[in-house]
C-alpha cells in the first residue's frame, strides 16, 4: 500500500536493498524469506519478541535523491507481488518525469505531492458505506465551485488526482470532471495552475503514450493542447471523459434531444463515494451497449446481468456467456463472439421454472416460449433472485401482443389488381398486406427459372433446415452458421422476414400494433417542408423498377415516408431515404417497411439522415482512417485526389443501392441488417483494394470516380431470380472495353477475408473520435456562415466577428447548462438559418454588455443594457439573435461622433426607454404621429441609428402588417409554408438595399428623456483620466441645451398646443381625465416616501438644471457665468458617485421617485414631480452643443479595442458564482 512520505534513517541494518534506481529503492526486511544468516535470525527474533511484525511490513519502497542523506518511505507491501506492482507503477509513470527536474528539492516535493494524491484517491474509492461518504464528495464539489466560480447548477461527476503537463514540467493536482466542464487545479512550488475547458469546445480526446508523456490523456480545443498523466486508473477516467464529451456533442447536434435527456436521476441513498451522475452515466453506457448488441428498442433499460451457461441443442454443448435481463427481454451472449446469441422477448415466455440441480448441471433454469422452444440456463449464481426478477417483469408484461411463433407472416394474400389512388386510405391498398415484389412478380414457380431457380430453391431449403435446428423467429439461436447463410444470400421469399428479425424492427412492430395506421391517418393531408421534398423525390426512387412506374408503388412510398417524417420531425425527410425505403417496400408491406426505416434511421445508422448528415460524415472519417491503416499507399493518393469525400457519402447513405445494380446491392443490405455498418466499411475497403492499381494511375478526381463507377456498375449477382433491372450511369457508358464482371458474393468473400479484423466496439470508439471532429468542423462552418452573413458595413473585422460569435454562443449554451427562465431560449432549432440558431435573453445580454461595451457606466450599466436590449429585440420575444447583438455592439464601437451619439440618443427614447422608467415619456408621442405622410414609422426610426439594412428590414415588417408579425413570432412552426418563405425572401432582398439614414428622421426628446440622457452621461465618465474635465464639459452642454429648449418652447408655444391636446393615438393608453393643463397631463401617481431617494446626486443635478432655467428666463449670462459652470468639483463628483438616484432608483428606474423633485415649467417652479410638456430638444441641437466641447468629442471618438475586452470576458465568463469571491490567478494554455 502507498504510505504518506515520512523520513527514515539512511543507515538501517535491518533492511536489504533488492532493487534500486536513481530515485527509488525497494527493500526487504532481514529475516523475511529465505536466507539472511545470523542477522536475519536476530531481526526475526526481535520482531517476534517485540511483536513488531504487526507494525512492520516485510517490503518497502523508499524515495531518495543522489546528494541527499534523507530517505522517504512511499510504499510498503506484505508480499513481493504487491510491492512489485507499486515499483512497476513508479518506474512506468514517474521515472521519466523526475529526470526532467534540475533541483533535487523539487523532485522530492513532486514525489510527496504525487503520493499524497494517490492516497487521497484510494481513500476516496475505499470509503465505507454510510453518511460520511457523500459528505466527502460534497466537500469536493463545494471546493470545485469555489475554486472555479461555478454556479449551483454545475454538478461534479467525479474528480481524480493526476498531473497536467505545462510545457515539459508536470503539475500535480486535481482534475474535476463536471457535466459541462473539465477543470484542473494545482498549487505546487508556489505556482498556481487553473484550467477550465468546456466539453463543447473539445475537438480531440484520446488516450496515448509517447516518449515524452507516459500513458496520458490528450484533450485538444481549437486553441490549445492539454496533456494529463499519472492517473491511478486511467481507463476509468478516460471512459468518463468520453461520455461527457459525447453528451456535449449531442447538445451541439440536437439541443432538444439533449434537454430531454439532461435531467439525470439521482438515487436517494448513494452507495459509494462517487456521484449519482457518475453512476447514471455508467448505467447509460451499459444500456446503450446492451441495446446495440441485441438491436433492442431505444427505451429498453438493462436491469442486470450475470454469468451463466446455455445448453445449445444443435451441438449438445453448455456454452459459457452472460445473461442480460431488462424489463421486456432476456438476452444471452456467449464469451466467444460467434458461438451463440439469443433474444427472448418476455411477451413470448410461457413458463419459467427452476430445474433440479446436479453436479453436471448446477442451478439450472428452464424458460419455455409460445413457439414451443425451451431454453436451459445453468451455473446461475443467484437463481432464486433471478427467477423472482423475471416473474416481476412477466407480471408487468402486457398480454395483448400477438402470440404465436414470432414469425413474420410471409403468406401472400390475394391482391386486388386495381392500383389505388394516392388519396385512398392505406387500409384499402394491397401494399398494406403484401410486399411490392409479390404484387408485381406474382407467384411464378421458381422451377421455371432453370439453374437460378434451382439455386434459389437450395437456399430456401438451407434456411428451412436452419430454422428446424436453431428455431425460427425472434427466439432463434444466432450462431456462426447463421452468418454463413446470410453471406450466401437470403432467398427472396424470406428476405423481408429476416430483415425484420435481424434489425430488431419486428420487436417494435409487434409492441406497437396500429401505430403506423394511426400515423398515416394523422399525417394525411398535412403540409410541411418534408412533404414538399418527399413529393419532389417520389418519382426519382428506383424509376427503373416496374413497382415504382405506377401509382400503387408511389402511393405506398409516399405514405411510409410521410408517416416517418410525422413521427420524427427532427429528421423529417432526407435525400437517400426514398431510395432505401423503396427497397424496403419491395420486400415487406407498408408497416414492415416503416419499422425497418425506423430501425435504420434511429438505431443502425444514427444521425445519418438529419439535415447535416452527421452520421454519414462520421463514418466517412472512419473510412478514411481505415484506408490509412489497411491501404496506406492508396490513402495518400486518395487524399490528394479528394475522392473519399465524394464517394463515401453516396455509398453509405444508400447502402450502395444508388451506385450498384439493385440485385447486387440488396445482398449487401442482407449482410448489413445482420452485421451492421461493419459490412459496409469492409465492402468499401474491398472495392478500393480491387481497383488500387488503376486508382494509383489516376491524375484527377474525375478519372478516379469513373474507374470506381465502372467497377460498381459491373458488380453482378448471377444467382438473382428477380427481373433484371437496368443500372447504367450515363457518364460511365463510354469506354473502350467494359471492365470484367465481378460477382457480389466474391466481393463479399474478399471483404471478409482481408478486412474481417474490424470489430463493432472498435468502430464505436472510432465513431466517438470522428464525431468530435465532424461536429466541431460543422460548428466552424456555421460560424463562418454567420460571419459572412453579417454585412460588411458593420465595422468589425472577420476575426472580431468570429470571437464575438464564440462569446455569444457560449452565453447561449450556458442557459442550457444551468437552466433559464425563458423556455424558448432552450429550444435551438437546427433547421433555422445559422444566424437565428443561438439566441440570448435580457439577463445574458446584460452580462455581455457589462463586459464588452465601450461605455462603462458603473451602477447605471444594467439600465443602459436593458434599454439597448429592448431596442434590438425587434419581434418582442425577449430574445435577440447574433445579428441583432452585433448590430448593437457596432453602434457603440464604430462610426464617427454623430453615429455614436445617435445610439445614445435612441437609448433615451421609446421603446428603449420603458414606460416604467419614465412615465412622462408618453409626452413625446405627438412626435410619433400615425399619419401616413410621416417620413418614418416609429419602429423604423428606432433602428435607423444602427445600420440602414436593419431599418429597411423593419420598415418591410411594418408594411407587412399584423399578420406577418404573427408569422415571425411563431418562428419555426410556420417557417416552412410558402407565404412565409416569400416573406423572408422579401426581407432579405430589402436588406441588400442601403438607405441613407438622416438625423432629421430622429424624433425630438422631451425634458424627462433629456434628464435620463444627462444621468447616463454623468455615469459614463467615471474612472476616465479626463474625468473632471468631462464633468465640467457636460455641465456646460446641459446648461446650454436647457436654454435652447426654453427658447424653442416660446417659438412653438401656441402652435404645438392643439396637436398635443388631441386624442391619444392607437398605441397610447387613454388619458385618465380631461386635461386642463398640458403640464399635468401625465402627473405621476403619489410616490412612496423614501428618505434615501429624496436626496443625492440627482437632486443636485435637477437643481442645477433648475438654476439654468431660472437664468434663462431672467436673461442671465451665458458661458462662464452660467450657474452650471459654477458648480464646484465636489458637487460634480457627488453627482457622479451616487449609485441610487431620486429620479431613478437603481436597476428599476421607476418614475414614482420624482415626487420630491422640482422641475421648472415655463420659468415657474412647480413641485410634485411635474414635467414641462412643452419643452423639447432635437438631436441636431444636442450634436451641435457637444461639438463645442473638444473633451467630449475626443471621448466619443476614442477607439476601443474590443479584442482586449473579449479576452477579459473569456477569462471570467464562468466566474458568476455568488457564493465565492475567488478569482483564479490565471487560465493556462
Amino acid at each position: 500500500m502507498w504510505l504518506a512520505p515520512e523520513e527514515v534513517l539512511v543507515a538501517n541494518a535491518l533492511w536489504v536493498t533488492e532493487r534500486a534506481n536513481p530515485f527509488f529503492v525497494l527493500q526487504r526486511r532481514r529475516g523475511h524469506g529465505q536466507g539472511g544468516g545470523l542477522t536475519g535470525l536476530l531481526v526475526g527474533t526481535l520482531d517476534v519478541v517485540l511483536d513488531s511484525s504487526a507494525r512492520v511490513a516485510p517490503y518497502r519502497i523508499l524515495h531518495q535523491t543522489q546528494d541527499s542523506q534523507v530517505y522517504w518511505t512511499v510504499a510498503c507491501g506484505s508480499s513481493r507481488k504487491e510491492i512489485t506492482k507499486h515499483w512497476e507503477w513508479l518506474e512506468n509513470n514517474l521515472l521519466q518525469t523526475l529526470s526532467i527536474f534540475d533541483n533535487e528539492e523539487d523532485i522530492t516535493t513532486f514525489v510527496k505531492g504525487k503520493i499524497h494524491g494517490i492516497i487521497a484517491e484510494e481513500n476516496k474509492n475505499l470509503q465505507p458505506q454510510g453518511d460520511e461518504d457523500p459528505g466527502k464528495f460534497k466537500e469536493a464539489e463545494l471546493k470545485m465551485r469555489k475554486q472555479f466560480g461555478m454556479p449551483e447548477g454545475e454538478k461534479l461527476v467525479n474528480y481524480y488526482s493526476c498531473s497536467y503537463w505545462k510545457g515539459r514540467v508536470p503539475r500535480q493536482g486535481w482534475l474535476y470532471l463536471t457535466v459541462n466542464h473539465l477543470c484542473f487545479y494545482s498549487f505546487l512550488l508556489g505556482k498556481e495552475v487553473s484550467l477550465v475547458v468546456q466539453w463543447v469546445d473539445v475537438t480531440r480526446l484520446e488516450k496515448n503514450a509517447t516518449l515524452l508523456f507516459p500513458e496520458s490523456i490528450r484533450v485538444d480545443t481549437r486553441d490549445q493542447e492539454l496533456f494529463f498523466s499519472m492517473f491511478l486508473n486511467i481507463g476509468e477516467t478516460f471512459k468518463l471523459m468520453e461520455q461527457l464529451a459525447n453528451l456535449a456533442m449531442r447538445q451541439l447536434l440536437d439541443s432538444e434531444g439533449f434537454l430531454e435527456d439532461r435531467a439525470l436521476p439521482r438515487p436517494t441513498q448513494p452507495h459509494r463515494n462517487i456521484s449519482a451522475l457518475k453512476r447514471d452515466l455508467d448505467a447509460r453506457a451499459k444500456n446503450e451497449s446492451y441495446r446495440a448488441a441485441f438491436r433492442l428498442p431505444g427505451d429498453e433499460r438493462l436491469d442486470g446481468h450475470t454469468s451463466c451457461t446455455l445448453w445449445t441443442p444443435f451441438n449438445k454443448l453448455h456454452i459459457p456467456g452472460q445473461m442480460f435481463i431488462s424489463s421486456n427481454y432476456i438476452c444471452f451472449a456467449s464469451k466467444e463472439e460467434d458461438a451463440c446469441h439469443l433474444i427472448i422477448p418476455l411477451r413470448e415466455v410461457t413458463i419459467v421454472e427452476k430445474a433440479d440441480s446436479s453436479s453436471v448441471l448446477p442451478s439450472p433454469l428452464s424458460i419455455s416460449t409460445k413457439s414451443k422452444m425451451t431454453f436451459l440456463f445453468a451455473n446461475l449464481k443467484d437463481r432464486n433472485f433471478l427467477v423472482q426478477k423475471i416473474s416481476d417483469f412477466l407480471q408487468k408484461t402486457p398480454s395483448k401482443q400477438p402470440s404465436g411463433s414470432g414469425l413474420v407472416s410471409s403468406a401472400p394474400q390475394e391482391a386486388s389488381g386495381q392500383p389505388t389512388s394516392p388519396a385512398s386510405r392505406p387500409q384499402e391498398a394491397p401494399t398494406t398486406s403484401q410486399s411490392l415484389l409479390k404484387l408485381f412478380q406474382g407467384n411464378a414457380p421458381i422451377e421455371d427459372l432453370g439453374a437460378k431457380g434451382a439455386k434459389e430453391k437450395m437456399k430456401e431449403e438451407s434456411w428451412h433446415i436452419h430454422f428446424f435446428e436453431y428455431g425460427r423467429g425472434v427466439c432463434m439461436y444466432r450462431t456462426a452458421k447463421t452468418r454463413e447463410l446470410v453471406l450466401k444470400g437470403i432467398p427472396e421469399s424470406l428476405r423481408g422476414e429476416l430483415w425484420l428479425l435481424f434489425s430488431g424492427a419486428w420487436n417494435e412492430m409487434v409492441t406497437h400494433p396500429g401505430y403506423y395506421a394511426e400515423l398515416v391517418e394523422k399525417s394525411t393531408g398535412k403540409y410541411s417542408l418534408a412533404t414538399e421534398e418527399i413529393e419532389r423525390d417520389l418519382h426519382r426512387s428506383m424509376p427503373e423498377h416496374p413497382a415504382f412506374q405506377n401509382e400503387l408503388g408511389i402511393a405506398a412510398l409516399r405514405r411510409v415516408l410521410t408517416a416517418y417524417a410525422f413521427r420524427n420531425p427532427t429528421i423529417g425527410y432526407c435525400q437517400a431515404m426514398n431510395i432505401v425505403t423503396s427497397v424496403l417496400l419491395l420486400y415487406g408491406n407498408e408497416e414492415e417497411a416503416f419499422w425497418l426505416l425506423v430501425a435504420l434511421c434511429e438505431r443502425m445508422l444514427p444521425d445519418y439522415y438529419n439535415n447535416r448528415v452527421v452520421g454519414a460524415l462520421v463514418d466517412q472519417g472512419i473510412f478514411e482512417e481505415l484506408t490509412r491503416d489497411f491501404l496506406p499507399h492508396l490513402s495518400e493518393k486518395m487524399q490528394d485526389l479528394g475522392v473519399i469525400a465524394s464517394i463515401s457519402l453516396s455509398w453509405f447513405l444508400t447502402l450502395f443501392l444508388s451506385v450498384m445494380p439493385f440485385e447486387s446491392a440488396v445482398v449487401i443490405v442482407d449482410c448489413f441488417f445482420y452485421e451492421g455498418i461493419k459490412v459496409v466499411l469492409q465492402v468499401a475497403l474491398a472495392i478500393l483494394d480491387a481497383n488500387m492499381e488503376q486508382l494509383l494511375r489516376c491524375s484527377d478526381e474525375g478519372e478516379a470516380m469513373t474507374v470506381l463507377g465502372r467497377y460498381l456498375d459491373n458488380v453482378v449477382n448471377r444467382q438473382s431470380v428477380s427481373l433484371p433491372i437496368p443500372h447504367l450511369h450515363a457518364l460511365l457508358t463510354s469506354g473502350d472495353d467494359p471492365p470484367a464482371e465481378v460477382d457480389i458474393f466474391d466481393l463479399l468473400k474478399v471483404s471478409y477475408e482481408k478486412f474481417s479484423s474490424l470489430r463493432a466496439n472498435s468502430i464505436e470508439q472510432m465513431r466517438f473520435k470522428q464525431r468530435l471532429k465532424v461536429i466541431q468542423s460543422l460548428e466552424d462552418t456555421a460560424k463562418r456562415s454567420v460571419v459572412r452573413a453579417i454585412p460588411g458595413d458593420i465595422g468589425f473585422s472577420i476575426e472580431e466577428l468570429e470571437d464575438l460569435y464564440m462569446v455569444f454562443k457560449a452565453k447561449h449554451l450556458a442557459s442550457q447548462y444551468w437552466g433559464s427562465s425563458q423556455p424558448s431560449i432552450l429550444r435551438r432549432d437546427p433547421s433555422l438559418p445559422y444566424l437565428e440558431q443561438y439566441r440570448i435573453d435580457a439577463t445574458q445580454f446584460q452580462e455581455l454588455f457589462g463586459c464588452l461595451a465601450p461605455w462603462a457606466c458603473g451602477a447605471h450599466t444594467p439600465v443602459l443594457a436593458s434599454r439597448l436590449f429592448r431596442l434590438l429585440d425587434r419581434n418582442k420575444d425577449s430574445l435577440i439573435t447574433f445579428k441583432e447583438f452585433v448590430t448593437g455592439m457596432s453602434g457603440m464601437y464604430h462610426g464617427d461622433l454623430t453615429d455614436k451619439l445617435k445610439v445614445l440618443y435612441k437609448l433615451h427614447l421609446p421603446p428603449a426607454l420603458s414606460p416604467e422608467e419614465a412615465e412622462s415619456a408618453l409626452e413625446a408621442t405627438h412626435y410619433f404621429t400615425e399619419d401616413s405622410s410621416s417620413e418614418a414609422s416609429p419602429l423604423a426610426s428606432d433602428l435607423d441609428l444602427f445600420l440602414p439594412w436593419e431599418a429597411q428590414a423593419l420598415r418591410q415588417e411594418e408594411r407587412e402588417g399584423a399578420g406577418n408579425e404573427d408569422i415571425q413570432e411563431k418562428g419555426g412552426e410556420q417557417k416552412t409554408s410558402p407565404p412565409d418563405c416569400r416573406h423572408y425572401l422579401q426581407m432579405w432582398a430589402k436588406e441588400k438595399k442601403v438607405q441613407k439614414d438622416t438625423i432629421k428622421d430622429l424624433p425630438k426628446m422631451n425634458q424627462e428623456q433629456f434628464i435620463e440622457l444627462c444621468k447616463t452621461l454623468y455615469n459614463m465618465f467615471s474612472e476616465d483620466p479626463m474625468e473632471q474635465d468631462l464633468y465640467h464639459a457636460i455641465a456646460t452642454v446641459a446648461s446650454l441645451l436647457l436654454r435652447i429648449g426654453e427658447v424653442g418652447k416660446k417659438f412653438s408655444g401656441q402652435l404645438g398646443r392643439k396637436p398635443r391636446d388631441s386624442a391619444p393615438g392607437e398605441g397610447e393608453p387613454p388619458a385618465p381625465g380631461p386635461p386642463q393643463d398640458p403640464a399635468q397631463e401625465l402627473q405621476p401617481p403619489a410616490a412612496t416616501e423614501d428618505p434615501q431617494a429624496k436626496a443625492g446626486g440627482d437632486t443636485q443635478l435637477t437643481n442645477a438644471l433648475q438654476e439654468s432655467q431660472v437664468a434663462s428666463e431672467a436673461g442671465g449670462g451665458e458661458g462662464q457665468g452660467s450657474p452650471s459652470q459654477r458648480l464646484s468639483d465636489d458637487e460634480t463628483k457627488d453627482d457622479m458617485s451616487m449609485s441610487s438616484y431620486s429620479v431613478v432608483s437603481t436597476g428599476s428606474l421607476q418614475c414614482e421617485d420624482l415626487a420630491e423633485d422640482t422641475v421648472l415649467v415655463g420659468g415657474e417652479a412647480r413641485s410634485g414631480g411635474t414635467v414641462d410638456n412643452d419643452w423639447s430638444i432635437s438631436f441636431e441641437q444636442i450634436l451641435a452643443s457637444i461639438l463645442t466641447e473638444s473633451v467630449l468629442v475626443n471621448f466619443f471618438e476614442k477607439k476601443v479595442d474590443i479584442e482586449l475586452k473579449i479576452k477579459d470576458q473569456r477569462k471570467v465568463e464562468r466566474q458568476f458564482s455568488t457564493s465565492s469571491d475567488h478569482e483564479p490567478s490565471g487560465v493556462s494554455g
